[in-house]
């Protein structure tokens, strides 16, 4: 063996001087060090600024929106600043409605969207693994996704009354609908091949199901049930308008009559966050769920 090959403790040391040194210049050895090395630096120093990054533009924000709120070049009475804000979540949670019309919506949100997105879940396997049912349903829940589920707001009052169902309905209704299109164009899209080798080794229907074409179909699976979850809410937004007594929209409702502009933005914010934090729930699944895929492997940011 020649000098090249020293001690790794040596080497490692002497992979801070040679960082900016060209490939050929360092031997194939080195290189392959210094690769091994600037992975881990990239893995270990620069998880902390990817989990700070996307919080620098909504501080920026906020700073420039207090100051401009605690100079008074915005007025109080046309955009609160957000320790005013702050001060009325406060408020609202001391007295205890906060709390409660917050999960009066979570639990809206959770019903219409498993509802919806179970039975996109469904209705997509079934489209995409049969002809014959996609023949049958395929075009008719074209057809009905083209229409704005919002216009059916006052057939919904109309069918269910005021009460929660016009709601739930309405979140369910727009959560089926990207699940429905991303299943089915996932399972249409899974590697004939894969099937085929499924078939080869003698599995039967529900476990190629199970063991090729549900795992193949994962991914896009997946994003349409982070998107569904952003219409869920964006639906319950309108949803909620339609004479409440409780939830998130009621404050709006009750602040717009009182022109409490400061109640206005919270809710606002509260959709906000919730939406937030929703999606991250998503990532989190999806990373975990994906863990064996290659673009999933190794990420420090959900």
């Amino acid at each position: 063996m020649t000098a090249t090959f020293v001690d790794l403790g040596a080497r490692r040391s002497a992979v801070a001087a040679t960082v900016d040194a060209p490939v050929h210049r360092i031997g194939v050895a080195d290189a392959t060090v210094l690769r091994t090395e600037l992975a881990a630096r990239e893995r270990t120093g620069g998880a902390g600024w990817l989990l700070a990054l996307p919080w620098l533009v909504p501080a920026g924000l906020i700073a420039v929106w207090q100051a401009l709120g605690a100079t008074g070049r915005i007025p109080a009475g046309v955009l609160p600043s957000p320790s005013d804000v702050f001060r009325t979540a406060w408020q609202l949670a001391a007295q205890g409605s906060l709390v409660n019309d917050v999960l009066v919506s979570l639990r809206r949100v959770a019903i219409g969207f498993s509802v919806g997105a179970g039975t996109g879940l469904v209705l997509g396997f079934l489209v995409g693994l049969s002809a014959f049912a996609r023949g049958l349903i395929d075009r008719s829940l074209q057809m009905v996704r083209t229409i704005p589920h919002l216009a059916l707001v006052p057939l919904m009052i109309l069918w269910f009354g005021i009460g929660e169902e016009p709601r739930i309905i309405l979140v369910a209704l727009g959560s089926l609908f990207p699940v429905y299109l991303n299943t089915m164009s996932g399972v249409r899209n899974v590697d004939p091949k894969l099937v085929e080798l499924g078939r080869s080794y003698g599995l039967g229907p529900l476990q190629l199901v199970r063991d090729v074409v549900f795992p193949g179909a994962l991914q896009p699976i997946l994003v349409g049930l982070r998107y569904a979850l952003g219409v869920a809410w964006l639906t319950l937004v309108v949803g909620e308008t339609i004479a409440s007594r409780d939830g998130i929209g009621y404050l709006v409702q009750n602040a717009r009559e009182l022109l409490r502009t400061d109640v206005i933005l919270l809710a606002i914010v509260l959709y906000a966050i919730a939406g937030w934090l929703a999606d991250l729930l998503a990532r989190l699944i999806e990373r975990r769920v994906l863990r064996w895929h290659p673009n999933y492997a190794g990420k420090t940011q959900p």
